[in-house]
Formats: C-alpha cells, sequence, structure tokens
C-alpha cells in the first residue's frame, strides 16, 4: 500500500539477518509481513500528526526526499511490530525503548512541544479545524435605553 519505507531502511535500525531470522518465511510472506507492520506504523503517526502536517505530501515522498526524522520513527514502530508479531516477551530493552522514545516524540508533536523541521503544514483553517481547542463567544448585543 505505501512505499514511504523501503526495505534498505531497515539497514540502519537491525541488522538484515536478524529481520530475516523474524520473519521466517518465504520471501513472499515475509514482504506481507513486513508490509502490514509498515502500514501500522504509518497509520500511527498520521493518526498523531496528522492534525498539524500535511500526512499526504509526507508519506507520498521518495528517495531523499522524505523526512528523515519522520521516517526514522516509522521504521522504529515498524520494527517494534516486527519483533511483537515473533516473540513479545524477548524483545531487547533496545527496541522497547526506541518505541518509547518514538511514540513520546509523536505526542510531544501533536502537543505542540516539538517541531518537524522542514515537514509541511496544514494550511492554517485547516489547523484551527482540528485544534483541540475552540475559542469563541456569544454576538455581540447591542444595548438600547
Amino acid at each position: 500500500m505505501n512505499n514511504f519505507i523501503q526495505l534498505s531502511d531497515y539497514d540502519a535500525t537491525i541488522h538484515r539477518e536478524i529481520l530475516d531470522s523474524l520473519l521466517r518465511g518465504d520471501a513472499a510472506e515475509g514482504n506481507a509481513v513486513i508490509e502490514v507492520c509498515e502500514n501500522r506504523a504509518v497509520a500511527t503517526v498520521r493518526s498523531l500528526i496528522g492534525a498539524r502536517y500535511d500526512c499526504d505530501s509526507i508519506f507520498s515522498a521518495t528517495g531523499d526526499e522524505r523526512n528523515v526524522l519522520v521516517l526514522k520513527v516509522c521504521v522504529d514502530i515498524a520494527v517494534y511490530e516486527i519483533f511483537c508479531q515473533h516473540n513479545p516477551y524477548k524483545m531487547s530493552q533496545v527496541r522497547k525503548d526506541r518505541y518509547d522514545d518514538a511514540m513520546q516524540w509523536l505526542r510531544d508533536v501533536r502537543d505542540f512541544n516539538a517541531n518537524i523541521e522542514g515537514a509541511p503544514l496544514l494550511p492554517g483553517d485547516d489547523q484551527e479545524r482540528n485544534s483541540r481547542w475552540l475559542i469563541g463567544s456569544d454576538p455581540k448585543r447591542d444595548m438600547y435605553f
């Protein structure tokens, strides 16, 4: 479904041998598992930053046009999902910490405590509509004497 994460992007996060051993099936089955986990990761990121950033343009980017920070977070979440489907009780602490860090950073972005450098923002009207805060008042009434 999504081509935002490439198989070569995992090389900076996990050794290919470990990834292959986690998938333990034929290539087609392993690619299907990876695709499901990538889609979950992208959906998670979209749900947390979608109120502020233009996710359609962020995730339609390819190659060097992709935002490096968003890509890192997506890969960390996808690797965590792959580990969870294999054996969640034997997961290394590093994987848990990287997933927790990624989720905390996404919550910070959502809560305006962090920004994504270079990522396209939604137009101002859309951001106001998506905001958790709505400030308004009753219409002004004229006093007649």
